[in-house]
């Protein structure tokens, strides 16, 4: 049969009644752009919420975690040996904060290719010197061209710049809450004591404002060797080792490979994070939920326009066969129809969502605890543009697909009898 001849009957048909074909079409191209934008500002909105925390968040760390003895002295004597021992008397007080021999295991680790970068970095609880008033914070000693390269910490430096940790000796940057706790400003100088007692006056050099507004409260950030100062501790004094993986997904395997091998504690961020992912992921599956629906809805509609199509047109379908047209052939004018529609509203559809992506993408969206910030996230990944036609297509073939075996079965003796 001429392919030809097939598209020019479902044209003809589909403009004879273009008002019902026009309304289907319109449902299509509302479905596909609600799903577009949907989809385009969930995920947006993943990406920010997961970000505030997995970028600053290693795939794979190394730290070494207080622990009790495992050898309790009563283990030790046989007397007790067939006994059951309640007794816990000897404490962590022998375990080590830092890592040990932390050198050789950063180089180790430099020198694997699954790795992107490494961090290392050292944790310090201190008090924050307010007058009589002692803050309780941490300070976080990092090498600010890996922390900012690795975990974007220069993105979150609000006020002055993070190079000055590096640059200017016993300097500090404070979290924004801190900072505000403290009324100081860049320049003025922090007294910061450790759990020792030790004091030391560091120049605040910054503001950092990570979104996260306990965190900030107590949070700042020094160099790693004003860190060790603070400490009284030497150069080699590390407590965690932050990696960064190419692969994300070979974190947790990693981290059991770590922890076997340099004797450490390690944490991957699938374990530390697994409630985000766990949202992202019900958000996501709404987001889908929601627009298949959509789409859903849209079909219903193009299958009752083309059974009303059929019923109106039993006299054209049985001339059709009379004069030597197939059944098959039927249903290719039919699903033709259909597609047309599909195709036609899906295409306006992706269009009219990407431009609808876009306006959502210049709202204004200021806040305080996003400082990054500054209008509406939107993902636009083309994978959503993708499903979407797909989604268009599939429904309107299968919304079609029932009407058009129908035209096809239809006897058309019987009809002309009938007339």
């Amino acid at each position: 049969m001429n392919y030809k001849l097939i598209a020019d009957i479902a044209k003809s048909l589909l403009l004879a009644r273009w008002r019902q074909s026009m309304v289907a079409a319109i449902g299509v191209t509302f479905s596909i752009t609600m799903f577009i934008a949907l989809l385009g500002f969930m995920n947006g909105l993943n990406d920010l919420l997961d970000g505030l925390v997995l970028n600053r968040t290693p795939h794979v760390r190394l730290f070494n975690e207080i622990k009790p003895n495992p050898n309790q002295p009563v283990n030790l004597s046989g007397d007790f040996k067939n006994g059951y021992n309640f007794i816990r008397s000897v404490k962590s007080s022998g375990g080590r904060v830092e890592i040990y021999n932390s050198a050789a295991i950063i180089k180790a680790v430099k020198a694997d290719p699954r790795v992107r970068g490494i961090a290392p970095k050292i944790t310090a609880p201190v008090l924050y010197n307010a007058g009589t008033i002692d803050i309780t914070g941490v300070v976080s000693g990092i090498d600010v061209l890996a922390e900012s390269d690795l975990f974007f910490f220069a993105d979150y430096v609000r006020a002055g710049n993070p190079l000055d940790l590096r640059n200017v000796s016993n300097s500090i940057i404070l979290g924004k809450g801190v900072a505000e706790k403290l009324l100081a400003e860049i320049g003025d100088v922090v007294q910061v004591t450790t759990s020792k007692g030790d004091r030391l006056p560091l120049k605040m050099v910054g503001i950092f404002q990570s979104g996260i507004a306990d965190f900030d409260k107590v949070q700042s950030f020094a160099s790693i060797a004003t860190t060790q100062k603070l400490l009284g501790e030497p150069n080699s004094y590390i407590t965690d080792i932050q990696i960064k993986l190419k692969d994300l997904e070979l974190a947790p395997a990693v981290a059991k490979e770590y922890a076997k091998l340099f004797q450490a504690d390690a944490e991957d961020i699938q374990t530390a994070n697994s409630q985000f992912e766990t949202g992202s992921f019900v958000r996501t599956l709404i987001s889908y939920a929601v627009g298949i629906t959509l789409l859903v809805v849209a079909g219903f509609g193009i299958y009752n326009i083309l059974n009303m199509m059929i019923y109106e047109k039993m006299d054209t379908i049985a001339i059709l066969k009379a004069t030597g047209f197939s059944g098959r052939d039927v249903r290719k004018i039919f699903l033709g129809i259909a597609l047309t529609i599909g195709l036609l509203g899906g295409l306006l559809g992706l269009l009219f969502g990407f431009l609808l992506s876009l306006l959502i993408d210049q709202v204004p969206f200021n806040t305080a605890a996003l400082p990054t910030i500054t209008t509406y996230p939107v993902n636009y990944n083309p994978k959503f543009y993708i499903i979407g036609i797909a989604f268009s297509l599939i429904t309107t073939y299968l919304a079609g697909f029932f009407p058009a075996r129908k035209a096809s079965n239809i006897d058309p003796v019987i009809i002309i009898r009938g007339k």
